[in-house]
């Protein structure tokens, strides 16, 4: 691209620059191919034209989320976009398909939420910001969608990120197909619980991260045909096993070495260890502690975490073991023997450590010894022993340690894989490697060696993979592609891996050959590949080797290549381990099979080298995608940007080898409009007179003389150096622009100036002319006025002077009239007073008369009545004896009655033949009692009669004479009365001894007439029931006997002519008393009605009662005139007629249940919603103002029970107080009230608590419904149509049905629809704002998090679109004000957020004004996330100045710590926002008088109560 660019004076371009890369400045001298540069740090840089590239001046500050959109695709561009992405926290970019990830260094909680990953889930790749969760779910979808398994790369060095993103991975698919285990943890769990083991035992310090994996990981995660996860495994590649014995400085072993080191002590004394600078394996660096990371804890973690993936303790135990004896076989140190070439353990130290590491072994000592100091070889005839030198025992013991470890990680592998199970008929798997990226490093071993091998296959796969992309992107846009070359890696392998004659094959026929070295394998490299152009000899170097990889070259040392290669193990320490008594040691090393015997030589890289064969053959069976992760530092620090790490990374990740590849073809491509918007000026006639994008795109650039280029079916596609070409002539024809415009501002400038001159000379004589005018107008009208001030003043003068005269003569005749009326009064005055005075004389005289005359008559008569009073008083003491004890046989008899129904219930089941007995026995008393009744009539009648004859006796004239105050004769009659009560009652208590006699009789008799036994048990209560009734009307006798002695002793002592007593009239007993007595008899008498189920028990008759209930109003039987449901009212009367609430176990509840929940199965028909949500929330009303919480039922029912009748009423109500003419008003309003409170029992509360949960049910339902129907239109209203220039000067186009308008016009349409179904069925209206108002709180969260997910969406333009919609909204609020509440104020954070896009001059405004002015709801990192994807597609105007970015950017950094303060994106509330008070606030009891129960049930007899 640079060889095409012709820079000219006043271009940007991009300079190298040794300390920075690369940097920016502008050509301000052109000599040939020289150019001279003004760079934007102030100094001059002369180069060649040929080494610069060009700067895109209108890329966005916050660059772009996929760099395939740059208008300039080359490393400083590349560099640039991801800088200025990193310094605002977008750490994640896009290449095309490939994710590249920059590690901040820092916690970015708010980027991994599960809400976060619920907003990517079903979004195309591209659609929203990058992130590793865009690229699993595309990988999901791919999967599920194709049919095709698929594969995800995430690559990078190390502390780049890799692992982290790796769980991010996990994670997300976790989220996408998680299934939960049958042992309660799920696959996808238990392969992110095997993390903290695998990383105890394969991770560790190095020079660029301290938490290095030191082996690849390909993890598989299988799915069903359903897309759930089934199962997983993971593998291992080539663990890094001479880390065991060799660590250079300043990095470290393998951190299980340090935890088993910093153990509790009980651990550390069983494994006979110490500190880890004791041990040879260990010590040989300096570092052996880590900042922030305590070995202790990771200790316990690590036993945690194999606890988890089932490894068993005494598992942990043996594995601890051979760790903790790896390290005493370091600290073994060998000497020479007695004999030659011999060797023996050097000090008793070396002896105690090989003691110890034998017992952790759990083998024998001396073989321990001779499997490391000597070697057994087998020949045809013999066998030999040979004895090892202390060099060769070294490497033995370093041989041992390092086969040991390695079999322990394999095994701790594949018990991992064991724990989490895999599927093996599962019909897809995403697999997700996490590999060690390209290292190149000061001293380069076979680990670098095989890493790198590593990463030129993968980018051989990569290269393929990019060049695929291209290829379907040029298909896509049918555009010839077919002479774009692809440049492979492949001679690069061939030089490693190729057999024979590769570096692998010749390094393993140099480990075969005993005396083989690395300098001869050097040499041997060196004759081999002299003329490979992939291959060189540093000079001064005599065993080193370079490789140019792709992504550099690379210096390899040969010293211990050789060593490092050697797989086998020794036939010695396999037998020794195999035959351990510790079966775990023995199961680490089993018996070798024949073939692995007949087996002479294995080498790692071979093994490595197969390996790779069978990961590439898996991943070529998937589709792949990569993500790339970049340390930014390596100090490890956040905000720090190296320019030149991060480029030989980017190479190192083979993103600059996809950006050449794209650059080989065509690495510019811009969409239509997007090109027309950019490049129009260069043609404008072309805009004016075609209507078709892409036929003015070709003849725009056809005008300009472009050859090369592509037109395809949406984008223009650009040879390199064509875009630069373009924004020269841009920048030329916007120069020659702007002299034009400053031409006719200059002009414009002048002509104002002039014209403003002239209105001022004109403005000057117009005030001077003025001036005049106004003098002279000012004499003639002070001359005016000195004549009219004359004029009033004479007037004023005479005025007075005939006012005063007036005001005299008046006075001298009101005064002389006053003085005649004065006199007149005084005369009439005194003639009155003495009248009065006259007055009250006669009538004191008369009056004094009076009272003595009244004094001695009420001494008479008060003297004569305490005599009476006194004899009364002592006979109605003896006839309170007698009642007292009436009342002790009745409370006796209510004893015996309680003692015999207890009985019956007990033995009711037992019951045969006493049908026949209990009728005549029934008969018998109810004869008694209709005696009984019509004596207490007739005593009734008798008491009237003698009322009426005392009302008529009072109205003769009153004689004084002897009067008698009580009446003998009635009180004998009385006292009869009672004792033929008595001996009734005793009567009665014979016949029910008799009873229960035979009741004791018929016991033992079998349960086949159970039927015939409840109806007897029917009649009994009926007749307990008269009995009480009974009771009543003793008491209400005694109190009217009560009434009458007050009232008589209270009367006046007269007696008439035929000498009864006169009786005071009372009148609330009048029509009352007699006609409550036997309307109440009638009522217990035939409470129950006769109808065709009079045969059936009372059970059957419930359950068909209940059925016809629930048919009845399982469908929609209407609403009351005020809007009520009649199917809650018809519910509660029938529930509180059964007495269902009061009733200890009832199924009726349960059915009403199953009723609704089987009627609100149809969750998307608002209207039947609507409909069943009003009807439950009134019956939930009811419920709330009808149940009462109380005690026993048990313990009341022990009590007297209290007079119902009128009159035993009144009679209380004379003891308690005087004032009773309110009585008979409460009881009529208790009568008709429609809310009778009830004590209710466990069931009943039961049910108002379901009832409840419905009520919240069918309220998120409905929701929810809306919510849906919303969701799609609002994806459709985030964003503006795009229209470019070109389209607006052709204007004539029109959106039709596809205009955006009609999707905010939708969202009305859909919020009216339901707004009309609430209110056909009334339902409530705090139910009504509260659906409304979190809909508006979904329609906030939906266009707030869009808004700041997508870039495109943070434009000037498309922030006026979304205003107009919210507009529209508003409006519709201020429709339907009553019904949408507060819902207008759930749009805060939107409307703020647009209402910033849309102001001008944003880089005036301080960010004190944006946060409490502008924006005070928004937090800073959503401010700081607007105010970075911000870019203004309409006027191109800048966003805020880089001194509210700075200020932002701090206060971000100090809410940091806080996990919460970092989340920019806003929840959904889906809580129920309403409790069953504010329900039961918004209706009122007397709503529901006058409420007509169902018409169907009228007509059934049994439903005679709802009448």
């Amino acid at each position: 691209m640079a060889g095409n660019f012709n820079p000219s004076v006043g271009s940007c371009v991009w300079v190298e620059d040794p300390d920075e890369a690369w940097v920016d400045g502008e050509v301000v001298e052109v000599n040939g191919q020289e150019i001279k540069v003004l760079c934007t740090s102030g100094k001059h840089v002369v180069t060649k034209a040929s080494n610069v590239y060009p700067k895109d001046t209108e890329a966005p500050a916050s660059g772009v989320d996929d760099m395939t959109r740059l208008a300039y695709l080359h490393e400083p561009g590349v560099l640039q976009n991801l800088h200025s992405r990193y310094d605002i926290n977008e750490i994640y970019t896009y290449t095309g398909s490939i994710l590249i990830a920059v590690n901040p260094f820092r916690r970015l909680p708010h980027l991994y939420s599960s809400h976060m990953m619920a907003q990517y889930k079903g979004a195309a790749l591209g659609e929203l910001s990058p992130h590793p969760f865009a690229v699993a779910d595309a990988a999901y979808r791919q999967m599920i969608n194709d049919g095709v398994s698929q594969s995800i790369l995430v690559s990078g060095e190390s502390g780049a990120g890799k692992t982290e993103s790796t769980k991010l991975l996990m994670r997300y698919l976790a989220y996408m197909g998680g299934r939960a285990a049958s042992e309660g943890r799920s696959v996808e769990q238990k392969v992110l619980e095997s993390n903290p083991v695998l990383e105890a035992f394969g991770n560790a310090k190095t020079v660029r991260n301290n938490n290095s994996s030191r082996f690849g990981k390909f993890v598989e995660i299988q799915f069903d045909e359903k897309g759930r996860i089934s199962g997983a495994a993971i593998r291992t590649y080539l663990l890094e096993r001479s880390r065991v014995c060799q660590v250079s400085d300043p990095e470290r072993n393998y951190h299980c070495f340090y935890m088993l080191c910093s153990a509790p002590k009980e651990d550390v004394e069983r494994y006979k260890l110490g500190e880890p600078k004791t041990y040879h394996y260990l010590n040989q660096s300096k570092c052996l502690e880590v900042d922030n990371i305590n070995d202790a804890e990771e200790y316990h973690a690590t036993r945690r975490a194999m606890e988890v993936v089932g490894i068993s303790t005494e598992e942990q135990d043996a594995i601890f073991s051979v760790v903790a004896a790896i390290l005493h076989l370091g600290n073994i140190e060998f000497a020479k023997g007695t004999e030659i070439d011999s060797s023996i353990p050097k000090d008793e130290k070396s002896l105690f450590h090989l003691k110890t590491a034998a017992e952790l072994l759990s083998c024998d000592e001396k073989l321990l010894e001779d499997s490391l100091c000597k070697r057994i070889m087998v020949t045809r005839d013999e066998t030999i022993t040979k004895t090892l030198d202390p060099e060769a025992a070294t490497l033995s013991r370093d041989a041992l340690a390092k086969v040991m470890y390695s079999r322990l990680f394999d095994w701790l592998v594949d018990r991992i894989n064991t724990s989490i199970g895999q599927d093996p008929h599962s019909k897809y798997l995403i697999g997700v490697l996490d590999i060690y990226g390209f290292e190149s490093f000061k001293t380069n071993s076979f680990e670098q060696f095989c890493i790198n091998l590593t990463n030129e296959k993968l980018q051989q796969h990569f290269n393929q993979h990019v060049f695929k992309m291209e290829q379907e992107e040029y298909k896509k846009e049918e555009i010839n592609w077919s002479y774009i070359e692809f440049v492979d890696n492949q001679d690069i392998l061939d030089l490693i891996e190729k057999k024979p004659g590769g570096i692998i094959a010749l390094l393993d026929e140099a480990c075969m050959f005993p005396r083989s070295t690395h300098e001869t394998f050097a040499q041997k490299l060196y004759q081999t590949f002299k003329n490979h152009k992939r291959f060189a000899k540093p000079k001064l170097a005599r065993s080193d080797f370079t490789i140019c990889h792709y992504a550099g070259d690379v210096t390899y040392q040969t010293d211990l290549f050789l060593d490092k290669n050697k797989d086998y193990v020794i036939a010695e320490h396999q037998a020794l381990l195999n035959s351990s008594s510790c079966s775990f040691v023995a199961s680490l090393f089993p018996p070798m099979t024949d073939d692995s015997n007949k087996s002479k030589f294995s080498s790692i890289g071979t093994r490595f080298k197969q390996q790779l064969v069978s990961l590439l053959e898996i991943l070529n069976t998937t589709e792949p995608h990569y993500i790339r992760c970049i340390k930014p530092n390596n100090l490890l620090k956040p905000g720090i940007f190296e320019n030149e790490n991060i480029l030989q990374q980017l190479r190192c990740g083979g993103v600059m080898e996809a950006i050449r590849i794209s650059c080989a073809g065509y690495p510019t491509r811009k969409h239509f409009d997007e090109f027309l918007d950019r490049f129009g000026i260069l043609a404008p006639e072309v805009l004016v007179k075609n209507s078709d994008d892409p036929d003015a795109c070709k003849k725009l650039l056809a005008k300009v003389g472009l050859e090369g280029y592509q037109i395809g079916k949406t984008k223009v596609f650009l040879r390199a150096g064509q875009m630069a070409d373009l924004d020269t002539r841009r920048t030329e024809v916007l120069g020659r622009s702007a002299s034009i415009i400053q031409r006719k501002v200059r002009s414009y400038l002048a002509k104002k100036s002039f014209i403003l001159l002239r209105n001022a000379a004109k403005q000057i004589q117009s005030v001077c002319r003025g001036y005049l005018a106004r003098s002279v107008y000012e004499g003639m009208r002070r001359e005016a006025a000195a004549l009219r001030i004359q004029r009033d003043l004479r007037m004023f003068l005479a005025r007075k002077a005939y006012t005063e005269l007036f005001s005299a003569a008046v006075s001298v005749q009101a005064g002389m009239r006053g003085m005649i009326a004065r006199n007149e009064l005084c005369f009439r005055r005194q003639t009155k007073a003495a009248i009065i005075i006259q007055t009250w004389c006669r009538g004191y005289l008369a009056r004094l008369h009076y009272r003595k005359l009244k004094k001695a008559t009420i001494t008479t008569q008060c003297a004569w009545r305490s005599k009476i009073a006194r004899g009364e008083l002592r006979k109605l003491k003896m006839a309170a004896r007698e009642t007292g004890a009436l009342q002790e046989a009745k409370n006796k008899l209510e004893k015996q009655v309680e003692e015999l129904t207890w009985r019956l219930q007990l033995e009711k089941r037992m019951r045969t033949d006493l049908e026949e007995a209990k009728k005549q026995e029934s008969a018998k008393a109810q004869s008694s009692l209709e005696e009984l009744e019509r004596r207490c009539k007739e005593t009734e009648a008798l008491l009237i009669k003698e009322r009426e004859a005392a009302k008529k006796v009072s109205e003769i004239a009153p004689i004084i004479k002897e009067v008698p105050v009580v009446d003998n004769e009635q009180m004998e009659r009385i006292t009869n009365e009672n004792e033929k009560l008595k001996e009734m009652v005793s009567s009665l208590e014979m016949k029910i001894d008799e009873t229960e006699k035979k009741l004791q009789e018929t016991t033992k008799i079998s349960q086949d007439r159970l039927k015939q036994a409840l109806e007897a048990e029917s009649k009994l209560v009926k007749l307990t029931t008269a009995m009480q009734r009974l009771e009543e009307k003793i008491l209400d006798m005694e109190a009217e006997k009560k009434v009458m002695r007050q009232q008589t002793i209270a009367s006046t002592p007269v007696r008439t002519a035929l000498g009864h007593p006169p009786t005071a009239p009372i009148k609330n007993l009048e029509n009352g008393h007699h006609t409550n007595l036997e309307s109440e008899f009638n009522e217990a008498e035939f409470t129950t009605p006769i109808d065709g189920n009079a045969g059936k028990s009372a059970a059957e008759r419930q359950i068909m009662d209940v059925d016809a209930l629930i048919d009845c109003v399982k469908d929609n039987i209407g609403f009351s005139n005020n809007g009520k449901p009649v199917a809650a009212f018809t519910i509660y009367k029938c529930l509180l007629h059964w007495k269902c609430f009061e009733s200890e176990k009832t199924n009726v509840f349960d059915r009403l249940i199953q009723m609704i929940g089987s009627a609100i199965e149809n969750e998307d028909d608002n209207s039947h919603l609507a409909y069943w949500l009003t009807s439950t929330s009134a019956l939930l009303f009811l419920l709330e103002k009808s149940l009462k919480t109380g005690g026993s039922g048990a313990t009341q029912s022990k009590k007297p029970p209290a007079s119902t009748s009128l009159f035993g009423r009144m009679a209380m109500s004379f003891r308690s107080s005087p004032a009773s003419g309110n009585l008979a008003a409460a009881a009529e309003a208790a009568a008709n009230a429609v809310i009778r409170p009830v004590e209710a029992k466990y069931p009943a509360l039961l049910f108002k608590q379901q009832l409840a949960a419905y009520v919240e049910k069918m309220f998120g339902m409905v929701r929810d419904n809306l919510k849906k129907e919303l969701s799609t239109l609002l994806s459709l209203c985030i964003q503006a149509p795009r229209t470019s220039k070109g389209g607006m000067l052709r204007s004539g186009r029109s959106f039709g049905k596809d205009s955006p308008a009609v999707h905010w016009q939708s969202i009305i349409d859909g919020l009216n629809s339901l707004l009309v179904t609430l209110k056909e069925n009334h339902v409530p209206l705090v139910l009504i704002q509260k659906i409304y108002s979190q809909t508006f709180s979904f329609i906030n969260v939906q266009l707030f998090n869009s808004l700041l997910l997508r870039k495109e969406c943070c434009t000037f333009s498309n922030g006026e679109f979304v205003k107009s919609g919210l507009a529209e909204l508003e409006l519709w609020c201020c429709q339907a004000k009553e019904y949408a509440g507060p819902s207008w104020e759930e749009l805060k954070q939107i409307r703020q957020a647009v209402g910033f896009l849309v102001i001008h001059q944003k880089y005036r405004i301080s960010y004190d004004e944006i946060a409490h002015d502008l924006c005070p709801g928004l937090s800073v990192q959503q401010l700081y996330r607007i105010c970075t994807l911000y870019w203004d597609d309409s006027y191109n105007t800048r966003s805020v100045s880089q001194e509210v970015i700075s200020s932002m950017r701090a206060l971000m950094t100090e809410e940091s710590n806080d996990a919460d303060s970092d989340s920019f994106l806003l929840d959904d509330d889906s809580s129920i926002p309403f409790s069953i008070e504010d329900i039961s606030s918004s209706m009122q009891e007397k709503d529901f008088v006058g409420i007509k129960p169902a018409e169907e049930l009228l007509e059934n007899p049994a439903f005679v109560f709802l009448h």
